[in-house]
């Protein structure tokens, strides 16, 4: 039997909320008509749902009645492409745009599916509404209860399965742009008219994500020496990353501007102070200026693991040998950072890393690998004859191998060679 269309003013009283279309109510479809006859002649027939219910229609006699009634339990509109509003929409558009009507519709629900209801021979206009972003379309005289029933129900599952669609493509999107970005953001090593090779490797601990917060950076100044650095901000989230790359930043500068040793971490400090989110947030920092004869270095550590040398017939070793260092960056004032000059010879590699690549398993219980670890993996590789990109590979291998799974903190390797 079909039943009038009985309009339920009640319901504008309903608060708007940002949800997904249909999620307020319980369960079941509601319709939302929208038509303005004043014959009479239409008629809405009686509709179930998937699951047998009857499904609930709302009416408005016109979009501004409309808007009022299209609350989070609305799941579909149907409307009547002859409303008078239409006239009303052509003129705020500005030209004669048949569908001006639609148009404002799926601006202003544009999480709702729609129904385009028009004449049986108005087929080229029903067409062109699908097209501009309507679910489907009827004809009037086509309006029994088991063809509505299912136009309704198709088009909120399409509607659904666009909002989807949508999202998904967004969030490719977004992980796509953040990529670019997080690339942009690893250095480009400045080392024209060095002889010094370098390689590095980069692997942030955060799931999806291509910049974490260990960073590192090196350049050749104006004299002919090379600096190097490598260091760690504490923590793993983007604040983290972004931080990091903010220290890689000021030091490049600092550097270009002549700042060395000691006096360059006392400003990196100070540069950390004033932008970290909390005054616990802290970084560990290793730094090496190479001579330009390549033969000696100065090193300077804040908080963070010694690098390791090979060369001059002698296997890795940590340089240098003995305890030396401050700080990490951000955790005393006033701190100082003695620089401890070491000789390199003429052939030699120099490696600089993050904890992370020492923090992970042995594969016997819970014990780490450690620096120790650490120097037996690279010895055994450099033993075989491998250098560069292939010996940096290679170790990060064993490390992830040993560790029974990728390692859950970021990791940065940087390695020089001379001779």
């Amino acid at each position: 039997m079909p039943v009038s269309m009985g309009n339920e003013l009640g319901a504008a009283a309903l608060p708007r909320q940002p949800a997904e279309p249909g999620t307020a109510s319980g369960g079941g479809l509601t319709l939302l008509v929208i038509e303005d006859d004043p014959a009479g002649s239409l008629a809405i027939p009686e509709m179930l749902d998937a699951s047998g219910g009857r499904m609930r229609v709302r009416t408005a006699r016109n979009l501004t009645e409309a808007e009022r009634l299209l609350t989070d339990d609305v799941h579909c509109i149907l409307l009547d492409l002859a409303l008078p509003d239409g006239a009303a929409a052509r003129r705020a558009e500005g030209d004669g745009d048949e569908l001006a009507i639609l148009r404002r519709v799926l601006r202003m629900a544009p999480r709702h599916a729609v129904l385009a209801l028009t004449a049986e021979d108005d087929a080229e206009r029903a067409a062109e509404a699908v097209r501009v972003g309507a679910q489907d379309f009827l004809f009037r005289g086509e309006l029994d209860g088991r063809l509505l029933s299912r136009a309704v129900r198709y088009a909120v599952e399409r509607k659904r399965a666009d909002l989807a669609q949508r999202q998904l493509t967004e969030s490719r999107l977004r992980a796509q742009e953040n990529a670019r970005l997080e690339r942009g953001l690893l250095p480009t090593p400045l080392l024209d008219g060095s002889e010094l090779r370098f390689a590095a490797r980069y692997r942030p601990g955060r799931s999806r994500a291509l910049l974490g917060g260990d960073f590192y950076d090196t350049v050749r100044t104006a004299d002919g020496t090379v600096h190097a650095m490598i260091g760690d901000v504490c923590g793993h989230g983007p604040d983290e990353a972004a931080l990091g790359v903010e220290l890689r930043i000021a030091w490049r500068a600092l550097t270009f501007a002549g700042l060395c040793g000691d006096q360059l971490l006392g400003t990196l400090q100070r540069v950390l102070e004033h932008e970290r989110s909390s005054d616990e947030i802290f970084a560990t920092l290793c730094t090496v200026d190479i001579a330009p004869d390549g033969r000696r270095a100065g090193v300077c550590l804040a908080g963070h693991p010694a690098p390791l040398v090979a060369g001059g017939g002698r296997g890795p070793r940590l340089l240098p040998d003995e305890d030396c260092g401050g700080p990490a960056l951000g955790l005393l004032p006033n701190a100082r950072w003695p620089r401890m000059q070491v000789q390199l010879g003429g052939a030699w590699s120099l490696m600089m890393y993050t904890d992370g690549l020492i923090e992970g398993r042995t594969g016997r219980g819970d014990q780490r690998l450690g620096q120790d670890g650490m120097l037996g993996i690279v010895g055994q590789r450099m033993a075989a004859g491998l250098r560069g990109e292939e010996l940096l590979d290679a170790v990060l291998a064993e490390v992830r191998d040993l560790n029974g799974d990728e390692l859950t903190d970021d990791v940065a390797v940087l390695l020089l060679d001379r001779g």
